[in-house]
């Protein structure tokens, strides 16, 4: 099923959203590059995700929030900085590693003490995870080592036959991925450079960073 751009409004926003709290996987737009989600604390629609989109298990997918209260429910000592991270960038194509608590899945993040938290700036997006009450466990829609989908006919032809909810919202806004950050001993690192430079963190952390 493939949802129109003529055809969205909030009534099928939440039957989708309902989709992914019930463990479906959803192909939807966000403003870096299309992602494919389900419930995030959803150990079993997880490892299907990592299937479908032939990912290896030791990569850890990030995910996705509506708000800084569902921040503090899924990580732990979160620091000043990183806060300041998070009002400055969020929501937006930023991605930052954060804590963990337990109710994160370790098949999540590869048995790692670490999770990747974004909270998108598309309004399809944020709806989705806001109507759903879960995170969304949300890589990008594509086939691992394949480029990203920002096109919803290109993603359609790789994940046919395999993921039944598309939400078409048009192409991507940015066409690339998030900026990924980690916060090390009081230091942000870049992990990946997106639309979100060094010299805008740096502005609000108030340093240089050293790459």
């Amino acid at each position: 099923m493939i949802l129109s751009r003529n055809e969205i409004d909030d009534e099928k926003l939440k039957a989708m959203s309902e989709k992914i709290r019930n463990g479906n996987i959803v192909v939807f737009p966000t403003e870096t590059v299309y992602g494919i989600g389900t419930n995030g604390l959803n150990e079993e629609s997880i490892k299907k995700l990592y299937e479908i989109k032939q990912r290896e298990f030791n990569k850890p997918i990030s995910l996705l929030v509506s708000d800084v209260n569902m921040i503090k429910e899924l990580t732990k000592d979160i620091t000043e900085i990183e806060y300041k991270l998070i009002d400055a960038f969020c929501p937006g194509p930023f991605t930052i590693i954060l804590k963990k608590k337990d109710i994160v899945p370790n098949i999540l993040t590869a048995n790692g003490a670490t999770v990747g938290i974004r909270m998108p700036e598309n309004e399809i997006a944020r709806k989705l995870v806001k109507y759903s009450g879960v995170p969304v466990a949300a890589p990008s829609a594509n086939i691992s080592g394949k480029p990203s989908g920002i096109e919803i006919e290109d993603i359609v032809k790789d994940f046919e036959g395999k993921v039944e909810y598309f939400i078409d919202g048009g192409k991507s806004k940015l066409g690339i991925g998030s900026t990924i950050v980690r916060v090390i001993d009081g230091m942000p690192k870049i992990l990946r450079q997106g639309s979100i430079t060094k010299e805008q963190i740096e502005k609000v952390v108030g340093f240089t960073l050293i790459m």
